[in-house]
């Protein structure tokens, strides 16, 4: 008997392969109405919303630490293979408490965690529950059960700005070499984090050589990421160092508000990140309804309000009056002195900003 788990970062789900069970599962009960022909025909609705995905009564919502002692903590001798968006462990369930078992004392189960590919994995993570949560057949995997939760506390303000100046750095390094690098590709996705939180830059799959002698840019086939590449970049192909400043800005936008770049699950009016904090920010006394929420108004003031006001410039739509990184790192490196680290009361900061 054989089953198997999805997973992502903050995400897992159960799925058993068995055509051995003697108890399979009954049609499901379909969150949107249809018609007995049309399920029989193979037709199915297609929920429209997250919350009716996951409201299905066949599947079980695990928690991370039970799916994690299921997978013995994803250890390397349990993993099964990888794929695009993530990898597949063995592991073992209960059979009767669904919950974490020793070898053989329940099921065997595959489980697959996400990598953390922000929208698009969390975008297929949600198809996968939502079509294998719905479909039944001997030849497709059973799924059990998912996991979304967070498997991690949130991140502080401190460390919020640690990683903000250290991802600065990394930048500014390239940018003001003597045979300058535009990163080209800078998300947050692709700045690591060691065990101190000291950010590392990944991935230079993108990377170019900076425009040289009178050439004021470096003309490149349009690559990046949605929400992150700068707009005069998008539309002419020209490549500056300031377009790096652009995606710098908008992950300091993301690290002070929790929100992604481009989030196709919030309204409209949220779904572009960069659009929907520059209107906010024109009064100061607005700044707390773009804060992160989970900062639990655990945020200086004053610090943030630099930090905010630093992004904008970065993302200003004209190239010319952003700043360059060694300014912007001079900023942030401001930001731990006590001048900018008083926290206030959440009445306070509404009061005061």
């Amino acid at each position: 008997m054989s089953v198997s788990v999805l997973a992502r970062q903050h995400t897992i789900w159960a799925t058993e392969c068995s055509s051995q069970s003697s108890h399979p599962l009954p049609p499901p009960t379909l969150p949107i109405k249809t018609s007995p022909e049309k399920v029989r025909r193979g037709i199915l609705p297609i929920p429209m919303s997250e919350s009716e995905i996951l409201s299905s009564p066949h599947l079980k919502a695990f928690t991370f630490n039970e799916l994690s002692n299921a997978a013995r903590n994803f250890r390397p001798s349990s993993l099964l293979g990888e794929g695009g968006f993530g990898f597949v462990y063995k592991g073992w369930l209960d059979k009767e408490t669904l919950t974490a078992g020793r070898p053989g004392s329940g099921i065997v189960v595959a489980v697959k965690k996400l990598k953390p590919h922000g929208f698009q994995g969390h975008k297929e993570w949600l198809s996968e529950v939502n079509y294998l949560g719905r479909l039944h057949h001997p030849n497709l995997v059973k799924l059990i059960g998912y996991c979304l939760e967070e498997g991690a506390q949130p991140l502080s303000w401190a460390t919020r700005i640690k990683v903000a100046i250290g991802a600065a750095r990394g930048l500014s390094f390239l940018h003001d070499s003597e045979s300058q690098v535009i990163y080209r590709d800078f998300k947050a996705s692709n700045v690591l984090l060691d065990a101190e939180f000291n950010a590392k830059l990944s991935d230079f799959g993108l990377a170019k050589a900076g425009p040289t002698g009178d050439l004021t840019h470096v003309s490149t086939q349009v690559m990046g990421t949605q929400g992150y590449a700068a707009p005069e970049y998008v539309a002419t192909g020209r490549l500056t160092a300031k377009c790096d400043v652009y995606s710098f800005g908008v992950v300091l936008l993301e690290l002070l508000t929790g929100h992604r770049a481009f989030d196709e699950t919030r309204v409209s009016a949220e779904q572009k990140l960069v659009d929907w904090v520059r209107p906010q920010l024109r009064d100061k006394r607005k700044l707390y309804r773009i804060m992160d929420t989970k900062l639990e108004a655990q945020y200086p003031r004053k610090g943030a309000y630099v930090a905010a006001t630093l992004a904008l410039h970065c993302v200003n739509i004209d190239a010319r009056a952003r700043p360059p990184m060694a300014d912007v790192l001079a900023i942030l490196e401001k930001l731990p002195s006590p001048k900018f680290m008083a926290i206030h009361s959440p009445s306070e900061q509404k009061n005061e900003v």
